[in-house]
């Protein structure tokens, strides 16, 4: 069953038995197996690895920037703020928006929230700008938050109780 061999395969055989395509092998002298440790690399051409602390930075390669990944948990941690701007993929956006209306369910944080296309003319990107309301019973509206100071709860972590 097979193929015949390729004649090119006949005068130059592959560098390794397993790159060579199945049929019948040329009559060659057998080539010894490649030991399975990989080559010391010298410290000099070898990159610098990032400190293990180290904020996850935008990637660049010559005129290639990567930039990390999208990522809702990241972004749902960051829900409580006052103000929140953030280019979500349009892919996340069905998942970030229903992050955003179930923090909100909980009735102590309440977000007017603006959903407009990122400055490019694919449509990829949407920026979500979070902006945290009070409703106001004399004005009948939502108004914008204003921080009136902090108590100090007495179940908090600086308790005494």
């Amino acid at each position: 069953m097979g193929r015949d061999g390729s004649p090119v395969l006949a005068k130059y055989p592959p560098k390794s038995p397993d790159l060579a395509p199945a049929g019948p092998r040329p009559a060659a002298a057998p080539v010894p197996p490649r030991p399975a440790a990989a080559a010391p690399v010298s410290p000099a051409s070898a990159p610098p690895s990032p400190p293990a602390t180290a904020a996850p930075a935008p990637l660049s390669m010559g005129l290639i920037a990567l930039e990390p990944a999208f990522d809702v948990d990241e972004f749902a941690r960051g829900l409580g703020e006052n103000q929140i701007r953030v280019v979500v993929p349009r892919e996340d956006l069905p998942e970030v928006l229903r992050r955003i209306t179930d923090f909100m369910g909980f009735g102590i944080y309440v977000y007017s929230f603006r959903v407009h296309p990122a400055d490019e003319e694919t449509l990829k990107k949407f920026v979500v700008e979070l902006q945290r309301v009070d409703f106001s019973p004399t004005a009948h509206r939502w108004t914008e938050f204003e921080e009136k100071g902090r108590s100090e709860s007495p179940f908090g972590p600086d308790s005494k109780k």
